[in-house]
């Protein structure tokens, strides 16, 4: 695990970074229904999984740029790279089990790597949350009960929490294309509503780009 140290007084939100950890501190966040109708018939051509499939391409953005902060050295950083926590929800428990799964650039690499983990995960049924033990992963969250219109992910304004916290409800078909609900929160301190925004718009561009460029791999359904 590797970091940049960013310099406060020289970086250039710094007055926005100013304003927002000391004078009102807060978080951002944003749900946007987004078009996933080719990803989805991409992924169905392919036969691999259109969750696992949109998961490589959300860390694929979210690793652009995104910020942290280590409460114990009062430093603002960037992380090499980083990697999505996922949810695996078990219906006789009713319970989730976190996975801390790796992201690599590699697109089959990440989807082998993914389903690996995916399968171990249900096989346990333990909580295991340790984020002190992965300070480089992102929550990476899928709701799928239900096709939602808003969400709010809450923590503590005087948290500095800087890394996303993304969910993502079931698609549904919407006169003729298949929108699915995107939800995006991060700390207003390293975002406002430009930087928030182009999550959405980088993603749109990555899904085209992968969509034309399709790998294949084997293990999906």
């Amino acid at each position: 695990m590797n970091y940049q140290v960013i310099d406060k007084d020289t970086y250039y939100r710094k007055g926005v970074y100013r304003h927002f950890t000391e004078d009102c501190k807060c978080s951002v966040s944003m749900t946007a229904r987004i078009d996933v109708t080719a990803l989805a018939e991409s992924s169905k051509r392919a036969g691999t999984k259109f969750y696992i499939d949109f998961l490589y391409l959300l860390t694929k953005v979210l690793n652009s740029r995104e910020m942290a902060y280590l409460w114990q050295s009062d430093e603002l950083i960037r992380y090499d790279v980083i990697n999505p926590t996922q949810y695996i929800f078990h219906e006789d428990t009713e319970t989730c089990t976190p996975v801390y799964s790796r992201y690599y650039e590699d697109y089959e690499t990440f989807y082998r790597c993914a389903l690996e983990d995916i399968e171990k995960a249900k096989q346990t049924r333990e909580y295991m949350l340790d984020p002190t033990g992965h300070p480089n992963w992102f929550d990476a969250s899928y709701i799928s009960w239900l096709s939602y219109d808003s969400l709010n992910v809450e923590l503590p304004d005087g948290y500095l929490y800087y890394l996303p916290i993304v969910n993502w409800g079931k698609y549904r078909e919407e006169n003729g294309r298949l929108t699915m609900p995107l939800t995006v929160r991060l700390n207003h301190a390293v975002a406002d509503g430009f930087l928030l925004a182009n999550v959405y718009r980088l993603l749109e561009n990555k899904t085209e780009k992968f969509i034309d460029q399709r790998p294949r791999t084997r293990g999906g359904e």
